[in-house]
């Protein structure tokens, strides 16, 4: 019979690597931001740019949440090796989906403001919410009871 803590190792190392790139690039995402706000830069700081703004703010905040995310799933996955139950596969690629399209959403949605590409990229953003809720509410159905 196969050690199931040996079985987990690749599904913990790839989510906390990602969580830690994750975290790398939304964060790094906000010290940029904070630099176009300190050089009062306009097409950022401007009043017709509150929606790219608030987009982008969106991004980083989403995109560092879904890296620590990654962080608590992979180091969980090593504390309690069931977690997720069978359906671990689904609950990765649900992370990593979400990962990728709800902050995405927000980062293109500043970035198209207007138009058909504006509505194509807020579109992605509750698709990843959906498979976020998928993911969290798979895990939170596998933790065991209390005795």
């Amino acid at each position: 019979m196969a050690d199931s803590s040996h079985d987990q190792a690749p599904l913990t190392r790839t989510h906390v690597r990602l969580g830690w790139w994750s975290l790398a690039c939304f964060l790094s995402l906000g010290f940029l931001l904070e630099l176009l706000h300190g050089f009062k830069i306009g097409f950022y700081l401007d009043v017709g740019n509150e929606h790219r703004r608030l987009m982008w703010t969106l991004a980083h905040a989403h995109g560092a949440l879904l890296g620590m995310v990654h962080l608590a799933f992979g180091l969980s996955l090593q504390a309690a090796p069931s977690l997720g139950g069978n359906r671990q596969p689904v609950v990765s690629t649900c992370l990593v989906g979400a990962t990728v399209l709800l902050p995405g959403g927000f980062l293109l949605g500043g970035i198209w403001v207007e138009g058909q590409l504006a509505a194509l990229a807020f579109l992605l953003v509750p698709v990843g919410g959906a498979l976020l809720a998928t993911a969290i509410f798979l895990v939170a159905r596998s933790v065991p009871r209390p005795r």
